[in-house]
């Protein structure tokens, strides 16, 4: 019996190697032998190791096995076993060898090490199964062994390869691997906003004892709760990104990935993950019970959970996750329009908010004016409630309207597009006092290909009947930026936000006869084969610009 105990002891390495070293034969009268053949022909049977975490990693529908005894010389003693499933649920238990009188007399007459291990397959009568578990909660197992009893933990997952944590300890007198969770481990909801949520917990007894090492970890997301840590950490792993170990929660000294964003304000730590499923955020916020989550999105339902982490053992405890949905964003304030004031409304097309603009006529006739500055807008508007108007506007656009005094008109403006977008409007009584200078029939400029050179283009662009002031820039870009410029460009901003070195002239003019309203002029002392985008603006009697369409063009490589 005590060679049985000396090689059940041995380091875990010895014994791997033991197995490896020799081949699968049929019994022999040698101990050492037939103790390692055994040992290997239980799959992956290994020792586990007492007072220590160990991470188990699981192929699908193949069991493995750990053993585990009381050293010798004791009789009775506690010891307790805590699993926790990082994944998927899976299927453990914990089966006991109970040696009889007979069988230890056997054990010392013969070969030790082989009578042992083979007493879960020839006396199947003396093993029984003490506690059997399937699920993915964190389950912990607290019994009494026996020097005298073998035990072996197998472990199985029937879904998908996954890994667990095991931690078994016999040592009840120097305090716990994990923090404790207090009798009522639930999270409670105490305040709900459009954007907030508050919560409060109960204090764990460990951070009433080691407040300089305990911390409390909150992680919030919108898919699900997690019953531990590991298992929101390989959720957030199996989302897309390479995640090392959290930084907020198990304080590796990771760096973080790009799709992380870290936050350190008053003592706490957020991390926001950018996964596939939505943000996954992580907050640490020290010995603090209650906390309110800021910057959520109006009427989602998130889930919080909170854990209390040990940062000498990087060990931590679940409490009892809970979720909330947050309220319902507000109606959108209707904004008051002034007459003869023009503002400029910014849209945004993630969120496809409407906003409302609202005007009290004080005349019978009034006038609407849109200026699109970027992307792509849909007007609508009502007077007293019924519709009088609606269309996706380009460029400017003018809503004439006769009424009552004191007629409602109320405009609605909405993004058509994903990216954010935005109009000019005004509203006035006054036509006879134009905002907008007139404009020609068309704003588009015109370029002539077998005008250019390798250092000049000739451009052109129509006019109007009234004497007006054009301005012309040029900006030198690259191909890659092509796209950006045409997309980005505001068409309501006007030369004074450019460069003077971008200005190549202005001048006046106009035709009473609108078939010859056209100007022309040629931009000399450009680069050869180089991309240049060409604006022109057109100033009107109030001074406020209008922009005509960009255009690109390139001189000659070769001339």
């Amino acid at each position: 019996l005590k060679m049985f105990w000396f090689w059940f002891y041995q380091p875990l390495h010895l014994l791997m190697v033991a197995c490896l070293c020799h081949p699968i034969k049929a019994p022999t009268t040698s101990s050492r032998q037939s103790f390692n053949t055994n040992l290997f022909n239980f799959y992956h049977s290994l020792i586990l190791a007492d007072g220590k975490e160990t991470t188990v990693h699981l192929l699908k529908d193949i069991p493995k096995r750990y053993y585990f005894a009381l050293e010798e010389g004791r009789a009775l003693a506690p010891f307790t076993i805590t699993v926790t499933p990082c994944d998927v649920p899976i299927e453990w238990s914990i089966l006991v060898h109970k040696a009889s009188a007979s069988s230890l007399g056997k054990a010392e007459q013969g070969d030790h090490g082989t009578q042992e291990v083979s007493m879960f397959q020839k006396a199947p009568s003396m093993v029984s199964t003490i506690f059997n578990y399937k699920g993915n909660s964190v389950e912990t197992y607290m019994g009494m062994s026996s020097h005298s009893a073998l035990y072996m933990l197998e472990f199985l997952s029937t879904e998908r390869d996954t890994h667990i944590t095991v931690y078994l300890t016999t040592d009840t007198t120097s305090g716990h691997l994990y923090p404790e969770l207090p009798m009522d481990p639930r999270i409670d909801v105490i305040g709900i906003g459009h954007t907030t949520v508050t919560l409060t917990w109960r204090h764990s007894p460990s951070v009433l004892q080691h407040r300089d090492n305990i911390q409390y970890c909150l992680l919030v997301n919108e898919k699900h709760n997690y019953k531990s840590l590991c298992a929101a950490e390989t959720a957030i792993r199996s989302s897309g990104m390479k995640l090392p170990p959290i930084l907020a929660l198990s304080l590796s000294p990771y760096l973080l990935e790009p799709q992380q964003v870290m936050i350190l304000s008053k003592s706490e730590l957020s991390i926001i993950n950018k996964v596939s499923s939505g943000e996954v955020r992580q907050i640490c916020m020290g010995t603090k019970n209650t906390y309110t989550v800021p910057n959520l999105n109006p009427s989602t339902q998130y889930y919080f959970d909170v854990f209390v982490v040990n940062l000498l053992t990087n060990a931590s405890a679940a409490y009892t996750g809970t979720f909330a949905r947050t309220l319902e964003e507000p109606e959108p304030k209707v904004r008051e329009l002034k007459d003869g004031k023009m503002i400029q409304v910014v849209l945004d097309g993630k969120k496809q908010k409407i906003y409302s603009l609202q005007y009290q006529a004080r005349h019978k006739k009034i006038q609407f004016t849109f200026q699109l500055c970027r992307g792509q807008v849909r007007v609508h508007i009502s007077k007293n409630g019924k519709a009088v108007a609606s269309e996706n506007i380009s460029g400017l656009r003018y809503f004439s309207f006769k009424g009552k005094l004191l007629d409602t008109y109320l405009v609605q403006l909405s993004s058509t597009e994903e990216s954010n977008s935005s109009v000019k409007v005004q509203v006035s009584t006054h036509f006879h006092k134009p905002l907008f200078p007139l404009l020609p029939e068309s704003l588009k400029i015109k370029s002539f290909s077998k005008l250019r050179t390798c250092n000049s283009v000739t451009i052109a662009w129509l006019g109007t009947q009234e004497k007006s002031k054009y301005c012309v820039y040029k900006k030198r870009i690259e191909e890659q930026q092509v796209w950006t410029e045409l997309q980005s460009a505001d068409r309501c901003s006007g030369p004074e936000s450019r460069p003077k070195s971008e200005k190549v002239l202005c001048k006046y003019f106009y035709d009473i006869n609108l078939q010859r309203a056209v100007t022309t002029e040629t931009i000399k002392g450009l680069d050869a084969g180089t991309l240049y985008l060409f604006d022109v603006y057109l100033f009107g009697p109030s001074g406020i610009p209008i922009r005509y369409h960009s255009k690109i063009v390139k001189t000659r490589k070769k001339c």
